[in-house]
Formats: C-alpha cells, structure tokens, sequence
C-alpha cells in the first residue's frame, strides 16, 4: 500500500491533537516520523491523536508510535488514541500495545 498522509495539530492547555488521516506506512511515515518525534521532543503536555480517518497502518507506523511513547514517558506523559478503526486497533491487541497506550473510542 502507498497512500498519502496528512498530519495537522492543535496545541490545546493540557495537550496537543494530533489529526491523521490517510494511510500510515513505509512509504509514508519517513515525513510522519519527524513531525511527531518533534512535537514528543518538544512538549511537557499529552500527545491526543485522532484516527478516525486513518484507513491504514502497518508496522512502521507501529514502531513510530512506540518510539513516539518512549520520548514522552520520560516526560511522565502519555499518547492517547483516539477513533481506531477496528482493523487498526486489532494490531495494537495482538501486539500488545494496547497495555502502554491509551486508547479511547
């Protein structure tokens, strides 16, 4: 798969949302990656993102996800996911990454 991704935020008091939409892979995480390792690098409040409109993830954007937790637990704060589509957030079951993110409907 090879789809575009659009990233935008809205910093708001106690955190920043975080809005994706498109498909989150290989192909397209290299631009994803930095923005959102940024904004873990260079914030103190928790990181909201909205999936409700990503169609798409592989293990790329798994591990941008994970590598994204570990910059902001050092800040004691958290990422919450918001809206997974259930074939997305069957990942996150089955790897076991739904004990160490926050995930909400």
């Amino acid at each position: 798969m090879s789809g575009e991704l659009t990233y935008n935020e809205e910093r708001s008091g106690a955190s920043i949302n975080i809005f994706i939409a498109g498909e989150l892979d290989i192909y397209s995480s290299a631009d994803f990656k930095e923005k959102l390792y940024r904004t873990a690098e260079s914030t103190d409040v928790d990181l909201r993102i909205h999936c409700e409109n990503l169609k798409y993830l592989d293990s790329t954007g798994l591990g941008i996800f994970v590598g994204a937790l570990k910059r902001v637990k050092q800040k004691n704060k958290n990422i919450f996911l918001i809206n997974l589509k259930d074939s997305i957030k069957k990942l996150f079951v089955i790897t076991g990454l739904d004990k160490v993110f926050i995930i909400e409907e």
